[in-house]
């Protein structure tokens, strides 16, 4: 057999070594829309925990649209021109639309990514569409403090001014918020530095329910939604989408309940539950655009360690066809190649505010802490390599042929989908 990890814009094909029992985990069979854009405009029209999208929006002058980076595949493709067009049929006037791409603190996306990203010429002739910038500090408002624990709450002043606040994003397993989607897209998304760096701390990172598929207790999850409050409330559309990149969901309506009932459809097929652990795990960072920087690529580490048993091999595929990311994780890196593991978490643990990437840093002591991590790349040179903090590998058969010699074990689990699937032991 041959097994196919999502790397770049294609798959790297794998064949198992001879005497291999590969165990190959895989979203449970997903159902896909047969008419993508009939159901978006079905939302639209019959929202959850709201009136009609045509209806609500009458009156109204304004209207900021929050989109996912370039990181993200979201359908913008699908949905971006439909809730426009609403919008404008509701009287919100052209020129008071704008749509928003929620950085974080990542970089901006500018002319042909732009254009990739937005992914309708309509779109961009018809509104205005620009890039948040975390660091601004004129482009925010200070909306106070959350009560739980005492957050500064700065967001983007084109969303908090506006007559309509609309999240739009991919609702999937994320390693740190339990879930994407809804909340995360407005913080971190459109926050200032300041926001983002207080609640992606060492000690939020280190919480036990800041962890992929936990909402309740999560609190990262407990800051978005007070951010949220804070807010005076949003709308979010909500995808879902298979590993064929196909629609497979789509809810709108108020943000927290919307997107609840995105998590509530995903749930079913990306976590996926094993009656053991693996010795060997070979996993992906989910193809591009996920795969374009090593910073991302520390979530495909992170997706499947429940089934990694202490001391084990994780061998993870990602193109990294863009390099490490930032600047800012190309130095907390350093620091984790010069410090190790536990002196890196020394240098961080009492910090109130991290340092800009820093945190995902952080999320890599967890696979490093659990078992030895490899890594097969072509978009990394040797000296770039050896800011990972990981083993290279050549060839990935033969890593798995090293591993299953090194534990005696020929048991090998494959995660061809990296992050998005979530396996659980269970006894």
């Amino acid at each position: 057999m041959t097994v196919h990890l999502l790397y770049g814009k294609g798959s790297l094909a794998v064949v198992p070594p001879a005497g291999c029992r590969p165990c190959v985990v895989e979203k449970h069979p997903m159902p896909v829309l047969d008419d993508p854009k009939g159901a978006i405009r079905s939302s639209l029209a019959r929202p959850i925990g709201m009136p009609p999208l045509l209806e609500h929006a009458r009156g109204k002058r304004s209207a900021c649209i929050l989109i996912c980076d370039i990181t993200r595949p979201v359908p913008n493709h699908l949905f971006l021109r439909p809730l426009i067009e609403t919008l404008l049929e509701a009287g919100v006037p052209r020129e008071g639309i704008d749509v928003l791409v929620a950085t974080g603190l990542h970089r901006p996306n500018e002319d042909d990514e732009l254009v990739e990203l937005v992914g309708d010429p309509w779109v961009l002739e018809t509104v205005r569409v620009a890039n948040h910038f975390a660091t601004c500090d004129a482009d925010h408002v200070d909306l106070g403090r959350t009560k739980g624990r005492g957050t500064v709450v700065r967001l983007d002043r084109r969303l908090v001014e506006a007559d309509l606040k609309i999240a739009t994003g991919l609702v999937e397993p994320h390693f740190m918020a339990g879930y994407s989607g809804g909340r995360k897209v407005i913080a971190p998304g459109v926050a200032h530095a300041e926001t983002i760096t207080t609640f992606h701390n060492s000690a939020f990172m280190a919480h036990p329910k800041a962890a992929n598929c936990v909402l309740d207790g999560n609190p990262l999850h407990e800051e978005q939604l007070e951010i949220v409050e804070l807010l005076g409330g949003a709308m979010a559309l909500n995808t879902v989408i298979d590993d064929r990149r196909r629609l497979a969901c789509v809810t709108f309506g108020e943000i927290v309940e919307s997107h609840l009932e995105a998590v509530d459809f995903i749930r079913r097929f990306a976590e996926v539950e094993l009656n053991r652990r693996f010795k060997t795990v070979v996993t992906s960072s989910a193809g591009y655009p996920l795969d374009k920087t090593y910073y991302q690529t520390v979530k495909g580490m992170v997706g499947p360690l429940d089934i990694l048993a202490p001391g084990g091999d994780l061998i993870i595929v990602s193109a990294c066809s863009e390099g490490m990311g930032s600047p800012h994780y190309v130095e907390a890196q350093r620091r984790l190649v010069e410090l190790g593991p536990d002196g890196f978490w020394d240098s961080i643990a009492t910090k109130p505010h991290a340092d800009i990437d820093e945190w995902q840093t952080q999320m890599q002591l967890k696979p490093m802490r659990v078992g030895r991590v490899r890594l097969f790349t072509d978009g990394l040179d040797q000296a770039t390599f050896g800011l990972t903090g990981v083993e290279r590998v050549d060839d990935v058969g033969v890593a798995i042929a090293e591993s299953m010699a090194r534990h005696d074990d020929a048991d090998v689990a494959f995660v061809p989908e990296g992050p998005y699937v979530v396996p659980r032991h269970v006894a």
